[in-house]
């Protein structure tokens, strides 16, 4: 960190001071969670509740009371999109941290509002963060009397510095579905040099009266529908962004300034050789730096944490990211990569507060570097493309093409209109915001998920009324249970109506991890129902979808839930064998190799990760050597429970998908240590053998490998020794002798096809002489069926070489009952043989060609031959 902030309140410092502060009144101070988020309504985690969201909407018990976090957040996608304005303002960044405390039906808004003050109006010394209280504005809804009342009454602000907004300002909602409420916030007045007076209702760019910090107090769960229902408890969510208090400790007038941001803006300038002049938003080369250096700290941010460039979800949001920096580097004639330089910067500046950053950042660099590669040949392609498009003889691109070249080649419209306009050329942009519109609506409807809301609020009546299931499948394969409620379910894969049954304990795993849900029986004294499927209802709340196939079941009896044993321990070896083959892929692969999916039953696993070449042969077979020498060694897996940070110091490695308490599940399995729910093997050799079956992309930078073990692997292997013993057979020899007896075999083959097309060159040269001597005036056209287009062709040369010869047109319906024509000259002649066949291909309905002394050309319609011969005669005379 360069000096320039020496004395000043450090980001580092601003984390600490406001976790600080919180803990100090009993918040646990949670670690910042990944990027990507749980909750599939968001590409990104886009606040600090986000990770909070399903205790807000009592989903899930939370395991403290009160929170307080510094988190990371994205937004850059979906309803909450930042990106375009990246480096045109003061403060949009598309990473940023949030700063926030939290609520679950603690507290609310008589301890929050006074908290927030204290922080913000206390001294450093005192462990606040010195802000002068009469500078603060506060804002709250337009309905909210309480707020207003405590901000007055109970803090001490006065009248004339709390104004009322209405919805578009003072309530927030995390998307189109989930927590909400009204919400108040925290302004500083930065004086007039800002701006005019009169508070932020009158300040719509919030230059003078900038907003700090915003309470949200979340009241109510918001459908697809719209409406919105009374959360179980009222809640307290509140935001600071951490980037703006920064540049206001800091001194400066923005966020580019601050000790997160001026680093890499440095990077810039030395990168690009130009100059950046602070605060002037209208300099092009300034403007361009701000993006490179926020884009590069984002990309650096989400790359660490598991995305990766593709051209789906949240990985085509990193590659816009990405390209979106590297064109404005190209805006600024900087031919050279410029993206890994910027990367390691912004490692220096987050690693001490990510440490992780740090340790990866081999690989971070790696990822976007070849991204930019790979966009700077792109960027050529697409520079083509416009180039064709602007001609003498336009006067407005097509808003279709800018879009085209937008969407497809990543061109923003600015760099479109800019090239445009160097030709007086204006951009059709009506029908750009129009193709664009299209697709926004396209996103957001693929985003909508919901399809099981129907049926969460009967879900959450059962948890409200008989809390979460005991799951006792970890030690248990059967369990006596009582049935507490029978809900209708899904139509199964025939139609058939299904029920969900839910018991106070269980043995059934549900899905989760890429573990597939158990399957068995519920028995009662009245019935059984065939348990098709589990799941998770709700958080720890398990779902027992089942068809009842004798008698009744009913609310209130007792009974015997058993799973399928067999079924269960061959998903426990495959489940054991993933973590056996996840190891093994670092071991081979590298460390940047993480799990992105999963899929773990009893016939086979499926295992997807990030890696960005293909795996070899070599590298297959050495993945497996290592698996099965740990399966070999038979040694004793060992599952515990522990905290996070215990697990994390053993080196644990957690897996995507899976969401982990302070309290975590480790399985030590040979040589690997991760974190897993899932249920696993007592030794390592009760796996068996554990065999690759593909290796294969499933997206850029994403590869996927599928494998079997014990039973499955035995079965494949049969299979194999079945099929190999058949092709011996085939070939007359030994299975032991297999690869010789094939060898053997093609060369046989081999020899009979030079024997054909020594046979079939007598025949041509015979029938070229029949055709030569049809010939008029050195011209043969003519009509020869049953020949392959290969034939033909050969046909047609032979009687070309033939004395006196100077033109071939030969057409004839194919042994597969096409039409082919051939077209030849005498070699010399400088007219194209296409000449000869262009026209009369289409007669049969078909067209080809070519530029030398032979051409070739195929049809559908053996009707159109005399035509098509006719045509050809005529056309001889341009060749002659």
């Amino acid at each position: 960190m360069t000096s320039t902030f020496e004395g000043q309140m450090t980001a580092d410092q601003l984390r600490d001071t406001f976790t600080g502060f919180f803990a100090a009144k009993d918040h646990t101070v949670v670690q910042s969670a990944s990027l990507i988020p749980h909750d599939p309504t968001v590409l990104f985690n886009v606040a600090g509740m986000v990770p909070f969201k399903d205790y807000f909407v009592g989903n899930e018990q939370p395991p403290f009371k009160r929170a307080t976090a510094s988190q990371k957040c994205a937004r850059a996608g979906g309803k909450h999109n930042d990106l375009d304005d990246v480096g045109r303002t003061k403060r949009h960044l598309v990473f940023f941290e949030m700063l926030g405390n939290f609520s679950f039906g603690d507290y609310f808004k008589e301890a929050a509002i006074p908290y927030a003050w204290d922080l913000m109006t206390e001294s450093v010394e005192q462990g606040g963060l010195g802000f002068d209280g009469d500078k603060l504005w506060i804002t709250v809804h337009e309905s909210d009397d309480e707020a207003e009342h405590i901000w007055h009454e109970q803090v001490g602000v006065p009248m004339e510095r709390i104004q009322r907004l209405g919805d578009k300002d003072n309530y927030w909602q995390m998307g189109d579905t989930g927590p909400c409420g009204p919400c108040s916030e925290i302004h500083i007045d930065r004086g007039p040099a800002f701006g005019p007076d009169g508070g932020p209702l009158l300040d719509p760019t919030g230059d003078r009266f900038m907003e700090l910090w915003n309470l949200v107090f979340m009241q109510f769960n918001q459908s697809a529908d719209g409406t919105r229902t009374a959360l179980p408890k009222p809640s307290i969510d509140t935001g600071a962004g951490l980037e703006r208090i920064l540049a206001l400790k800091q001194g400066v007038d923005s966020v580019w300034e601050t000790d997160l941001m001026q680093p890499l803006i440095d990077e810039a300038q030395s990168i690009t050789g130009h100059k950046y002049i602070v605060g002037d938003y209208d300099d092009r080369a300034s403007f361009a730096m701000r993006v490179l250096a926020e884009h590069a700290r984002s990309s650096t941010m989400l790359v660490n944490d598991g995305v990766f460039p593709s051209n789906e979800a949240r990985g085509y949001v990193l590659r816009r990211i990405i390209r979106r920096a590297v064109r404005f580097a190209y805006l600024l004639g900087t031919d050279k990569l410029v993206m890994p330089r910027l990367v390691e910067v912004a490692g220096n500046v987050m690693g001490q507060a990510y440490p992780d950053v740090t340790k990866n950042m081999g690989f971070i660099t790696d990822v976007i570097g070849k991204e930019e590669e790979r966009f700077r040949h792109t960027l050529k392609n697409g520079l083509a493309i416009l180039d064709g498009e602007l001609n003498d003889d336009t006067d407005k691109l097509s808003g279709s093409t800018a879009f085209l070249l937008h969407d497809t080649y990543g061109f923003p419209l600015e760099l479109t209109q800019e090239i445009a306009s160097e030709r007086s050329i204006d951009v059709d942009l009506d029908g750009f915001n129009a193709d664009m519109t299209a697709q926004r609506q396209r996103a957001k409807a693929a985003q909508k998920g919901g399809a099981d809301a129907g049926a969460i609020e009967g879900f959450r009546d059962v948890l409200d009324q008989f809390g979460v299931t005991e799951f006792v499948g970890y030690t248990d394969d059967f369990a006596d249970c009582r049935v507490l409620a029978i809900l209708d379910g899904p139509a199964d894969a025939d139609g058939n109506a299904t029920v969900d049954i839910f018991v106070d304990r269980t043995p059934f795993y549900a899905e989760s991890g890429g573990q597939i849900g158990d399957t068995g029986t519920i028995t009662t004294d009245s019935g059984t129902a065939t348990v098709l499927d589990t799941t998770f209802a709700l958080p720890n709340l398990r779902r027992h979808n089942a068809r009842v196939t004798d008698g009744t079941v009913s609310v209130g009896q007792t009974g015997t839930a058993s799973i399928d044993v067999l079924r269960r321990d061959a998903i426990r070896r495959n489940h054991t064998a993933t973590h056996l083959l996840h190891y093994a892929l670092r071991h081979v692969l590298g460390e940047h190799v993480k799990q992105a999916g999963s899929m773990v039953g009893p016939d086979r696993l499926r295992f997807d990760f990030s890696h960005y070449d293909a795996v070899t042969p070599a590298q297959i077979k050495q993945i497996e050597d290592i698996a099965n020498h740990e399966t070999l060694g038979n040694m004793p897996t060992r599952i515990f429970e522990t905290t996070k940070d215990e697990a994390e110091a053993l080196g644990a490695i957690a897996f995507f998908g899976d969401k982990y308490g302070d309290i975590v599940r480790v399985l030590e399995a040979g040589s690997t240590i991760e974190l897993c729910g899932g249920t696993h093997v007592r030794a390592t050799g009760d796996i068996g053998t554990i065999k690759v079956v593909s290796e294969s992309s499933i997206g850029s930078n994403l590869r996927r490998i599928e494998a079997v073990s014990g039973d499955a692997s035995v079965a494949l292997l049969q299979r194999d020794e079945s099929l190999i013993s058949e092709v011996a057979q085939m070939v007359g020899t030994q299975a032991d002798d297999l690869l010789g007896g094939v060898q053997r075999k093609l060369d046989e083959v081999k020899g009979l096809q030079d024997e054909i097309k020594a046979l079939r060159s007598q025949l041509a040269a015979g029938r070229a002489s029949e055709l030569a001597d049809i010939a008029v005036e050195g011209v043969v056209v003519t009509q020869v069926d049953g020949l392959s287009p290969g034939d033909l062709r050969e046909l047609a040369i032979a009687v070309r070489q033939t004395p006196g010869i100077q033109v071939v047109v030969l057409v004839g319906e194919t042994d597969t009952g096409g039409v082919s024509l051939v077209g030849a000259v005498a070699p010399g002649n400088p007219k194209p043989a296409s000449l000869l066949i262009k026209d009369a291909a289409r007669a049969v309905g078909g067209g080809g060609g070519g530029k030398g002394d032979i051409a070739t050309a195929g049809g559908k319609d053996p009707s159109g031959i005399a035509e098509a011969l006719r045509i050809a005669a005529e056309a001889v005379p341009q060749v002659l």
